[in-house]
């Protein structure tokens, strides 16, 4: 066999090598995302609109929906815009040692178990006020968000070319203005990116909410000082009853919780463009 054959025989086993590995990796995924449709789509259809708008005594997760979208949209508020702050800083100061110091910490932030964070904030949040409430739950996923949201606009900003910095600098633009009208819009698809992994994060926290928001699935509660229901919560609830309507309950609420996901951060990605300079 010649070199040249060998060389290409080489090249489709590894290219068929690599084509296996990409499928075995996907694989799990697929595999969670087919489990909770086919096991939660009949009870959602069975049930009808009752299960999107009843309360868990009529067999429904309305309130622990609101309750979700209503955390969510709260750590959002808080978490985001200080993430987004700390990532630009990072970026710009790098060498400073409070730049440094804020890097180092991000990561180890990345890695700390959610569930302390739970327990912190009800240390200081939820004891003092003698309840838990949606303020308390809102600030634990806050927490979580930030070093998500503030490593990927770091990192985004880093992939923009130094010489667009040189070039505004050039024209006398000033530092601040170089950062937030020249290279934030270049790097937003990047920092966008990262403010829907920090949403999806948050929107599925089950751990800190254990500490924090009480739970409360046959009202509809809506106020920052009042407990509040979650459908992470809700599940992790559910599956330790042995009731098996309790289970299917928390079937259908694993399907809402992934259509929420699909709902918020498919559209967006899909959305973003690149930017291209003229």
């Amino acid at each position: 066999m010649s070199g040249y054959k060998v060389r290409k025989l080489k090249e489709k086993v590894f290219l068929g090598l690599v084509g296996t590995l990409v499928v075995l990796m996907f694989l799990p995924l697929f595999h969670i995302v087919y489990s909770v449709f086919k096991n939660g789509i009949h009870v959602i259809l069975n049930r009808g609109i009752t299960f999107i708008t009843g309360t868990l005594s009529e067999g429904g997760i309305g309130p622990a929906i609101l309750g979700t979208l209503f955390l969510t949209l709260l750590a959002s508020l808080m978490g985001l815009s200080v993430g987004f702050f700390v990532g630009v800083y990072a970026y710009e100061y790098p060498k400073s040692i409070l730049g440094r110091a804020t890097k180092f910490l991000l990561q180890i932030m990345l890695e700390f178990p959610t569930i302390l964070v739970g327990v912190f904030v009800m240390q200081i949040l939820v004891v003092p006020m003698g309840t838990y409430s949606t303020l308390a739950g809102a600030l634990a996923l806050a927490i979580i968000m930030i070093p998500y949201v503030a490593v990927y606009t770091h990192e985004a900003m880093r992939q923009i070319p130094f010489a667009y910095r040189e070039a505004a600098f050039s024209l006398g633009v000033t530092r601040v203005k170089a950062v937030f009208r020249i290279l934030v819009p270049m790097a937003k698809r990047g920092i966008l990116t990262g403010f829907l992994i920090g949403i999806a994060k948050v929107a599925g926290e089950t751990a800190p909410l254990l500490f924090t928001v009480g739970g409360s699935y046959e009202t509809y509660q809506i106020g920052i000082g009042k407990p509040v229901g979650a459908i992470p919560l809700l599940i992790y609830n559910l599956i330790q009853s042995p009731a098996r309507e309790h289970h299917e309950i928390a079937w259908g609420a694993s399907l809402i919780l992934l259509l929420i996901f699909f709902g918020i951060f498919i559209p967006v990605r899909l959305s973003l463009r690149e930017v291209r300079m003229l």
